[in-house]
């Protein structure tokens, strides 16, 4: 219950439009951005994916930052930056792998925006695309339950169009197992995350353990025969070493070799367990914002985990 409250205290903060732009105003809360965020452009950005690649063999999603955005002049900031950064991955000969938030390029104001917006920037992927080795998608983030099922049509959309994308799916939810196993038939690119949100528990479970207990079902049903079969491609997206263990044993006990799948992790997160896993011969990818919009972001990071709560109290006294 208390993970529930603090989880809702931050996301109304991180939505808070007043308090964002009194807060990026400032630098006070530099050295919390700093963690969490690249930099303020696509060349930040960049910088850092070709860091991670140089250093650690760590391949990157880019996301230019923005999320529920309801100003046309910000959806189109975000569209030029994804195009943008998509082309200079290409020229990097780094993975084209661009992160995208459905509400930040339409999905908030206008459905026919978005799916414009979104054909764009996958056909643009698309013609990028780069050597077989590489992972080259549109990868759908997904935002809070209420959007669950536009953001699905919206991937499946993309998919039958022949694009490449990859989409977002939410331990949290009870309805994932069923999404999932449709997605291992047709078959998909699936990133697996636990879920930053919350909602009532008629559709999600709400402890850590049921969440957790879930993952661990997903991730069974993710590795199963039948979806390395039908060329289904697993994305574990957690921080949790548990988890990992668990994914890594079920790849080897139903053959799937490394190369085949990927574990992704936020930037900022658990740096030492990427690396770990890098060293293990995983591929392994961090998801890599930039922009100047970075509150909504990085406060969303602090209420995933009350722990972190140190982290913002040190960016303040800092």
């Amino acid at each position: 219950m208390l993970r529930r409250i603090w989880q809702s205290v931050m996301i109304a903060l991180a939505r808070s439009g007043r308090l964002t732009g009194l807060v990026q105003g400032t630098s006070v809360l530099a050295s919390l951005s700093r963690r969490y965020v690249a930099g303020g452009d696509a060349a930040a950005g960049m910088r850092r994916a070709r860091d991670l690649a140089a250093a650690d063999g760590i391949r990157a999603s880019l996301f230019f930052l923005g999320e529920y955005v309801e100003d046309r002049g910000k959806i189109a900031e975000a569209v030029e930056n994804k195009l943008a950064v998509a082309g200079e991955l290409a020229e990097a000969g780094l993975d084209i792998h661009v992160s995208v938030d459905p509400t930040q390029i339409g999905g908030s104001l206008d459905d026919a925006l978005m799916d414009a917006n979104a054909d764009a920037i996958a056909a643009r992927i698309g013609v990028l695309a780069g050597p077989p080795g590489g992972v080259h998608c549109m990868m759908i983030d997904m935002e809070d339950h209420s959007v669950v099922d536009k953001t699905i049509a919206l991937h499946d959309r993309l998919q039958a169009a022949g694009y490449p994308v990859a989409l977002t799916l939410q331990a949290y939810l009870r309805r994932t197992e069923a999404d999932i196993a449709r997605l291992v038939e047709r078959p998909s690119r699936v990133r697996l995350v636990k879920g930053a949100f919350v909602a009532a528990g008629d559709i999600a479970f709400t402890s850590q353990a049921e969440i957790k207990a879930n993952y661990r079902r997903l991730i069974d049903l993710m590795f199963s025969p039948a979806a390395r079969a039908s060329g289904f491609y697993p994305i574990i997206a957690t921080h949790d070493d548990r988890l990992h263990a668990h994914a890594r044993d079920v790849a080897r006990r139903n053959g799937w070799p490394e190369g085949t799948y990927e574990f992704e992790m936020l930037m900022g997160v658990r740096g030492d367990v990427a690396g770990a896993l890098a060293a293990a011969g995983e591929r392994v990818r961090l998801y890599v914002p930039f922009g100047r919009d970075w509150w909504p972001y990085a406060i969303r990071r602090i209420g995933e985990n009350p722990r972190n709560a140190l982290l913002l109290a040190r960016s303040l006294v800092s």
